[in-house]
């Protein structure tokens, strides 16, 4: 089962695709820790991405695809995985759908974990960042054990800059510019649910696992 979840920022992907990868025994991939994981071990294509982002210019996509299909030689996937954050755009999609291809695979489910603008800023109003291992907290849904402390590696938590009321904002402005046309392609091909990510994260994620169930 090949899962892409998609969704604005604060819908809860990464929660929802670690979660989800945990109780369907598959695989949870995310492009930004294929990146650093690329980066922390020195492969060739990290080298190219670190020159990059030294430089404080985003990595393009076609460097990120190339890291996509190499993770996606490893064995672990052979029974599917969970997408989380990939494809943001309609060539993205095109170029998931050619490096599936390749390898005699396609995407079988996409879900969009629908959010309001009003409980995704107070989401990302209350975020904490582990500055170690990038978990992630809420002040009041999900608070860390010892305050300001990841629970995982005790490392120390952080406030992004930009999750404030404005930037958010105007991030979810550009995301549904975005998303259109991808909502639109996955739509036509007849992949694309939609859920109400506003609800509790144990009632999504159940919704989730009962859609993988019944499309498999």
């Amino acid at each position: 089962m090949y899962i892409v979840l998609l969704g604005p920022p604060g819908a809860g992907k990464g929660t929802q695709s670690k979660n989800l990868a945990v109780k369907l025994g598959l695989p949870h991939i995310s492009t930004g820790d294929i990146l650093r994981q690329n980066v922390k071990d020195g492969t060739e294509l990290g080298k190219q991405a670190k020159g990059i982002m030294d430089k404080g210019l985003l990595v393009p996509d076609e460097l990120v695809a190339k890291m996509l299909d190499e993770r996606f030689n490893n064995p672990d996937i052979k029974k599917g995985f969970i997408l989380d954050g990939y494809p943001r755009t309609l060539p993205q999609a095109g170029t998931l759908d050619q490096i599936m291809a390749s390898k005699g695979l396609s995407v079988d489910l996409v879900v969009y974990l629908d959010s309001s603008d009003k409980v995704i800023i107070e989401r990302l109003g209350g975020r904490l960042v582990c500055s170690k291992c990038g978990a992630l907290y809420h002040v009041t849904n999900m608070p860390p054990k010892a305050k300001d402390l990841c629970d995982k590696c005790q490392g120390a938590l952080y406030q992004r800059s930009d999750d404030n009321e404005v930037t958010v904002s105007k991030r979810l402005e550009v995301y549904k510019k975005e998303v259109a046309s991808l909502i639109e392609y996955y739509t036509k091909a007849k992949k694309l649910y939609r859920l109400n990510a506003d609800l509790e994260a144990g009632v999504v994620l159940n919704q989730i696992t009962d859609l993988a169930h019944k499309v498999k």
